[in-house]
């Protein structure tokens, strides 16, 4: 795969920019498209003199651009809007910045007619409310509760229509929670900058009790190159998680002692439909990764060593 064009979409975010790192480190020669929305330049700010990196400044629901992607031959899909409670106030955004912009992806690539690889970056609430836990690629029906996860859904079955119509391999990864440096959502970094705020008392969504797996950036991107390299079908699936799961009840102690706090006050906010953190939010989660693991993948760490290794990146880092 090494040397290949690469265009990474979302690659000024936080699990864009550490594919791209990672590209830049193994000599593909990378293109980035970000709005810069959510993502920023400062998470890859190291390669923008480098003659095999490229930044585009551009929006997916702008016209489409196929000049962009003419001599690219993998796409990495992960420009999204990645909150799920706003689909709860808001949902045009999901549909229009999760489904629409895919799709103005999918006609450029085809219009383009030069990518061989298209990588999506998925989530594991296309599942819903699971009833086989640890969840398998294959588990059916897929009934996701939130508008976040059913736009995902939307746009694994645009990828999966796109490839075989048009001749091009796709590799579709169900991702848990991804946890990390220049990470700007989610419970871990919400916890650790509610607690800078007021180190006294931590607002809980929910009733703690949701129990979901953690994954650390760098077991992420490892496991999206084991995926790339190893895929046999014309559409693969992998599921993208740690092995065991924790608490927020838990998650909020780690994060407690990794910012040296003690006594901190748990306040919970009830949630809705029964503990949940908000209406949508999965309750129980964890994912069966043995289909990527038969290709050689294994997670470095577990969700709690997640969590405690990306609240020591946080506060380091950023």
């Amino acid at each position: 795969m090494n040397g290949k064009q690469v265009l990474v979409t979302g690659g000024a975010g936080f699990i864009g920019s550490h594919l791209t790192d990672e590209l830049m480190v193994r000599k593909f020669d990378v293109t980035i498209v970000d709005n810069l929305s959510s993502g920023t330049l400062k998470n890859v700010e190291k390669w923008l003199e480098n003659p095999k990196f490229t930044f585009v400044r551009k929006d997916l629901l702008d016209e489409r651009d196929v000049e962009t992607f003419k001599g690219c031959e993998i796409v990495f899909h992960l420009a999204a809007n990645p909150e799920v409670r706003i689909g709860t106030v808001d949902p045009r955004i999901h549909c229009q910045q999760n489904i629409q912009a895919t799709f103005n992806l999918l006609e450029a690539i085809r219009e383009a007619n030069a990518i061989q690889i298209l990588v999506f970056a998925s989530s594991s609430t296309v599942y819903g409310e699971a009833a086989v836990i640890p969840t398998p690629e294959d588990y059916a029906p897929l009934k996701p509760v939130s508008v976040y996860g059913a736009s995902k859904l939307s746009c694994e079955a645009l990828v999966m229509a796109y490839a075989q119509t048009y001749g091009f391999k796709a590799i579709i990864y169900r991702l848990a929670n991804i946890v990390g440096s220049r990470s700007r959502h989610g419970v871990t970094y919400d916890f650790v900058w509610k607690l800078r705020r007021n180190p006294k008392e931590l607002e809980i969504l929910g009733d703690g009790t949701q129990t979901k797996s953690y994954l650390h950036i760098e077991d992420c991107v490892k496991a999206m190159f084991i995926g790339l390299e190893k895929a046999e079908s014309q559409v693969e699936i992998f599921n993208i998680g740690s092995e065991n799961q924790i608490t927020v009840k838990t998650l909020a102690k780690i994060v407690a002692e990794e910012m040296g706090l003690e006594n901190v006050e748990h306040r919970f906010t009830g949630g809705a439909n029964g503990g949940r953190g908000w209406v949508g939010d999965v309750k129980n989660m964890l994912l069966e990764t043995s289909r990527l693991k038969s290709r050689g993948w294994k997670p470095r760490y577990s969700s709690e060593e997640s969590v405690r290794l990306a609240v020591r990146e946080i506060l380091s880092k950023g």
